[in-house]
Parts: C-alpha cells; sequence; structure tokens
C-alpha cells in the first residue's frame, strides 16, 4: 500500500535533479532507483532505506479536505497571491469534505528527487501552453516506463499561512496531473497528486526561495 511520496535528504552540497537537465534515459534510471528505494523502505519494517525515509504527515489534506478548512477560493492571504478556479482557469471549486486524513511522505535525498518549476500566473491555478513544454519529457518518460504509480507533489515557499500555501500546492499540482491525464494520454489510474504546502522546503535557510516553489515527481511502485 503506497499512499507515500519522495522528497529525500541527503548532503546539503547535492542539488536535486532537474527533469530538463536529463536525458530520457538518466530520468527514467532515476525513477527506477526511486521505486527501489520505496521498496525497500517498505520492506524494511523500520520505513527507511539509504536516502529514503518515510514520514507520516497527520495533518495532511486532500484537495476537498483542503476546501473545507480552508479560506474561500479566490480569498489570497496577507501578502499573497489568490487562487482562481472555476472557468477562468479551468479549476472547479472543491466540494467540502471530512478531517484530515493522515498521509506517508518519502522523503528522499535530493539526488534523487525530480523537481521541475513550473510557473503559474498571479491569482491562477491554471497550466498556460508556455508551460507545458517543460512536461512533454515526464510524458515520453512516464508513457514508455512499466512504472505502476507516480505521485505528483506540490511545494510552495513559506509567503502566506500554511493554510493557504497548503490549498495552493494542491490546487497546481492537480492542475499539472490533469496535463498528464487529458494532453498526455497517461492512465489516471498511475497518477495522483498531493499538495505538501511549505511542509519540505528545499531551500530552508531563504524559505521564500523561489527553489521552494516546485512540482515533484515520484515513482512510487
Amino acid at each position: 500500500m503506497l499512499g507515500l511520496a519522495l522528497g529525500l535528504t541527503m548532503g546539503l552540497t547535492a542539488l536535486p535533479a532537474a527533469a530538463q537537465d536529463l536525458s530520457d534515459g538518466e530520468l527514467l534510471q532515476l525513477f527506477e532507483t526511486q521505486r527501489d528505494a520505496f521498496r525497500k523502505a517498505e520492506e524494511s519494517g523500520m520505513g527507511r532505506t539509504r536516502g529514503l525515509t518515510l514520514i507520516t504527515v497527520e495533518d495532511a489534506r486532500g484537495p476537498t479536505e483542503a476546501a473545507a478548512a480552508g479560506a474561500p477560493a479566490n480569498a489570497p492571504p496577507e501578502g499573497g497571491e489568490g487562487v482562481t478556479v472555476g472557468a477562468a482557469s479551468g479549476l472547479q471549486p472543491l466540494a467540502p469534505a471530512s478531517a484530515p486524513t493522515p498521509v506517508v511522505f518519502g522523503q528522499l535525498a535530493p539526488e534523487l528527487q525530480v523537481n521541475v518549476r513550473v510557473e503559474f500566473a498571479f491569482d491562477s491555478a491554471a497550466l498556460s501552453p508556455d508551460q507545458k513544454p517543460r512536461l512533454e519529457q515526464l510524458c515520453r518518460v512516464m508513457k514508455a516506463s512499466d512504472i505502476a504509480r507516480f505521485r505528483v507533489v506540490g511545494h510552495t515557499d513559506a509567503s502566506g499561512s500554511d493554510a493557504y500555501n497548503e490549498r495552493l500546492s494542491i490546487l497546481r499540482a492537480e492542475e499539472v496531473q490533469r496535463y498528464f491525464v487529458t494532453e498526455c494520454g497517461i492512465d489516471p489510474a498511475r497518477l495522483e497528486a498531493i499538495g505538501m504546502g511549505e511542509r519540505f522546503l528545499y531551500n530552508a535557510e531563504d524559505p521564500r526561495a523561489g527553489e521552494n516553489r516546485r512540482v515533484e515527481f515520484q515513482a512510487l511502485s
């Protein structure tokens, strides 16, 4: 049962892989390494293996849970950006749901991460056409692989409130997931999206740094 995700902790000098810096073969090999790490962590009985630790995030919220607990969809935090949903962005408002559900998150070493900086317009969670080429290589590799399940993880910087950042990260991860299903043609059963907000900053020394705003791709099984 892999209700998991990746996010790694390793040497501070290591940098997470940017998909655009890798060949298709290198990216596939990295995804296969992630998958092997998840298997070993589960089989260890300790929830960890070299380069990967499984962490239970007790207060994680799925998309509908975030909507129930958060501010109205178009209400930005003080000093932060709003999120447009509905006709303007192609996203539908999320319905209320039950209490938060714990999520097992895989915290991976930086060199095992696959991160992409997908830029969204202010006040929007819509994926603009000029950003889609950044996802085309991932589409090719994911379609050609035998990996059964991928997770799309949205991360934000630390600007704004925790609740706002969590909701923003979920909406944007779901928009990227939607691209892979509707435009790339990946079976939706192979994908899941989750938002981790500002919990797992890549650059903790500068919580508002741009590298913290990223979408992470993880091979779960």
